[in-house]
């Protein structure tokens, strides 16, 4: 049902918005997000301590574990969850970047027989993992029960969930070519009363200034703070370029904003608003 050249290409722009956000991400501090010596312009080392071993064009450790997904599925024709578990296990067990406390967490479950593995986390950044997975998903609604699956392993958290299947769906219909906003609002109305405000704070928020406007509705990693950053990012930006250096500038967890908001505004364009030299990056799709 999709196009695979089309598929590779929104993996590819989710793997160089997480390398972009490395230089910022989870800075919070607003004095240092105005005054440092990052290049906007370009990819950056990273400023945070928790990135401290990564170099420009190499990955927060979303963007790895999302080409961790990538390098699993490519040449499968579906996704079987508990051999995935077992590669991702594998995987962090050599992993030399940061594991976060959602990993830490599934780890201890997949120890102790915990089923579904995933911890309680109600972190965002699982979201913007998912478009690996349009690779082995014949179906829209194929899709979006290999999304559940792949949250569940890692991030068992109701909010977790329904924030990915929402993006999800966005992601689908912007493939259609459909207009962002008439898909937030059809949307909307078939969502539950919270996501429902979270939709309708981010899209008020659209004529207001991006730094302002996520550091009023919270730049850390849970869904209740990014959920609404994302729509005020869809809602605003048509150029890539500019949402993701915007995106970035407001520090936090930019990351997870970044990927999962570019994969859908670049559904249904073309590759070339990837500025070229950000497609630097570490690995090949």
């Amino acid at each position: 049902m999709f196009d695979r050249k089309k598929i590779e290409e929104l993996i590819l722009t989710s793997l160089v918005a997480d390398a972009y956000s490395l230089g910022a991400h989870w800075v919070y501090d607003e004095k240092q997000l105005k005054e440092n010596n990052l290049n906007w312009e370009e990819l950056n080392n990273p400023l945070s301590v928790w990135h401290k071993d990564k170099k420009a064009g190499e990955f927060t450790h979303y963007g790895d574990q999302t080409y961790w997904l990538y390098e699993f599925l490519k040449d499968k024709d579906t996704f079987d969850e508990n051999e995935y578990l077992k590669y991702w296990e594998s995987k962090i067990a050599s992993y030399n970047g940061y594991i976060d406390g959602s990993s830490r967490e599934t780890l201890e479950n997949i120890k102790n027989d915990v089923v579904p593995s995933g911890s309680s986390s109600t972190d965002l950044s699982i979201v913007g993992r998912i478009t690996p997975l349009l690779l082995v998903s014949k179906t829209k609604e194929e899709f979006i029960s290999n999304v559940e699956k792949l949250v569940k392993l890692t991030h068992n958290s109701q909010k977790s969930i329904n924030a990915s299947k929402f993006f999800a769906k966005v992601l689908l219909e912007s493939l259609e070519s459909k207009e962002i906003e008439t898909i937030l609002l059809e949307l909307k109305e078939q969502s539950d009363s919270h996501i429902q405000g979270l939709i309708s704070r981010g899209i008020a928020s659209k004529a207001e200034d991006t730094f302002d406007t996520i550091r009023t509705f919270g730049p850390a990693c849970d869904v209740d703070e990014g959920f609404s950053g994302i729509i005020h990012l869809l809602s605003k930006y048509s150029n890539l370029k500019d949402m993701l250096i915007c995106n970035a500038k407001a520090g936090g967890d930019s990351s997870a904003r970044g990927m999962i908001a570019s994969v859908i505004l670049m559904a249904n364009k073309s590759i070339k608003q990837i500025p070229q030299n950000w497609l630097a990056i570490k690995v090949v799709i």
